[in-house]
C-alpha cells in the first residue's frame, strides 16, 4: 500500500471518473482542525462560518460538477454521540456541496460484514484505508488496487448503503 497525504490524496477525488465512496465505522474522531467547532457546539453555540471545512466542500463542489458521484455512509451507534450528533449538523454543508450521505444505525448491521477501518472506494478500482495519527489528525490514506480488497470493499459498500437512510430523512426518523 501507498500513503498518500494532503493533494496527492485530493487527487485521487480530483482523478475520480465516476464515484468515490467513503465508509466511517467510527463514532467519535478527534482531528484537531475540527476540535475548536465541535467544542462550540457542546457549548451551545451556532455561529459556525464552516471556514474550516471550507478545502473540503471546494473539493467535492469540484468533483461533483464533473459529474462524478460523491457518496459517504456513516455506520452509527444508537444513541448518538455528541460526535455524531455534531455531524449531523455540518452534514447540509456537505449536502449542499454534492456529496450525498446517509446513515446506518450500528445494531442493524452484522459487524462481521464491515471493515474495522474507515476508506475511500474510487471508480471501484482502488481503495484507500483511512490513516490517522495517534492525536486523531487525519494523515492520509493508504492505497491498494488490490482485487481481493477492491472487491470486498464494493460488497460491503453494496451492503451498507442499501440499508443505509439518506440524511435528511435519518434526521427526520430521529
Amino acid at each position: 500500500m501507498l500513503l498518500l497525504e494532503g493533494d496527492e490524496f485530493d487527487d485521487l477525488l480530483r482523478s475520480a471518473r465516476q464515484e468515490a465512496f467513503h465508509l466511517e465505522v467510527k463514532d467519535t474522531y478527534t482531528t484537531p482542525n475540527e476540535s475548536e467547532p465541535f467544542r462550540e457546539f457542546l457549548a451551545g453555540g451556532s455561529a459556525d462560518d464552516y471556514e474550516w471545512l471550507r478545502g473540503w466542500l471546494d473539493l467535492v463542489a469540484e468533483t461533483t460538477a464533473r459529474g462524478v458521484n460523491v457518496r459517504r455512509a456513516r455506520v452509527v451507534t444508537v444513541p448518538h454521540t455528541d460526535y455524531t450528533r455534531w455531524l449531523l449538523e455540518v452534514s447540509h454543508q456537505n449536502a449542499a456541496a454534492g456529496e450525498e450521505i446517509r446513515y446506518l444505525s450500528r445494531h442493524l448491521v452484522d459487524a462481521e460484514k464491515l471493515t474495522a477501518d474507515d476508506w475511500w472506494l474510487f471508480d471501484s478500482e482502488s481503495v484507500a484505508f483511512t490513516v490517522f495519527e495517534p492525536d486523531g489528525r487525519w494523515r492520509g490514506g493508504a492505497l491498494t488496487t488490490d482485487r481481493r480488497i477492491v472487491e470486498y470493499c464494493l460488497q460491503v459498500r453494496d451492503l451498507v448503503w442499501e440499508a443505509a437512510v439518506p440524511h435528511v430523512d435519518y434526521l427526520g426518523a430521529r
